[in-house]
């Protein structure tokens, strides 16, 4: 049995100033809305945050770059969100753009206990500066090393009482290597059954990697609405 949290502020408590955290999600999809909505009650600052991308200006991790409690973001898209681009451009925040496949790559591998990888995704780019080029074959590798946290907070729409997640579709994204790279994870879940009432077959992060779940319902925002006139 994993701890159940009667609130998302307490389920965020033991989260700190300087912490690094993944964040699951893609644009708004599979984000964890009520952790992050905490994280802003809470202040926690300084914080590292890893994720595809820091939401929108008003919605998801948006909302933390607002209140500047994020010191450094590592995604892949700074997207729609024009407050994260000011930021950037003025250097009040200090980024790490990676490509996506490459983000993806080195959140897997943290969860997979692989220190560092070769891939040819980079090379001849400023994402290859300072880091190690080897030859395989005739073509050219830059070294990238995995990420890990202290805190990763996803986003399923089902657990059992054990920890076991299923997600809900593409709202799978980088949730299932994320709750594998987190020292300490934390599922918040649209729905929480019995231990036993989960498929085992369906399961798509076993219960191992999550250290406490929050039952919680999501507003799901719209990233972008385009509608006929």
């Amino acid at each position: 049995m994993k701890p159940i949290y009667s609130s998302a502020e307490e389920a965020v408590q033991q989260i700190q100033d300087g912490s690094t955290l993944m964040v699951g999600g893609f644009g708004l999809v599979g984000i964890p809305e009520q952790l992050i909505l905490a994280l802003e009650k809470k202040g926690v600052k300084d914080l590292t945050v890893i994720s595809n991308n820091c939401g929108v200006d008003d919605w998801g991790l948006g909302l933390l770059l607002k209140n500047k409690q994020i010191k450094k973001m590592i995604g892949s898209y700074v997207g729609e969100n024009k407050e994260f681009e000011r930021q950037v451009l003025a250097g009040e925040i200090e980024v790490e753009l990676t490509p996506q496949g490459t983000l993806a790559e080195k959140i897997r591998a943290g969860g997979a206990g692989i220190p560092a990888f070769f891939t040819p995704a980079g090379v001849g780019t400023t994402v290859a500066e300072g880091k190690e080029i080897r030859e395989f074959d005739g073509k050219e590798y830059v070294l990238e090393e995995a990420l890990r946290a202290d805190f990763a907070l996803v986003r399923a729409a089902k657990a059992d009482k054990f920890g076991n997640l299923v997600y809900n579709k593409t709202a799978q994204n980088f949730n299932p290597m994320m709750a594998a790279a987190g020292v300490v994870t934390i599922a918040e879940v649209e729905e929480i059954v019995e231990t036993g009432d989960i498929d085992p077959n369906h399961v798509q992060t076993p219960s191992i990697y999550v250290q406490g779940l929050l039952q919680a319902k999501q507003e799901k925002h719209i990233e972008r609405l385009t509608i006929r006139a």
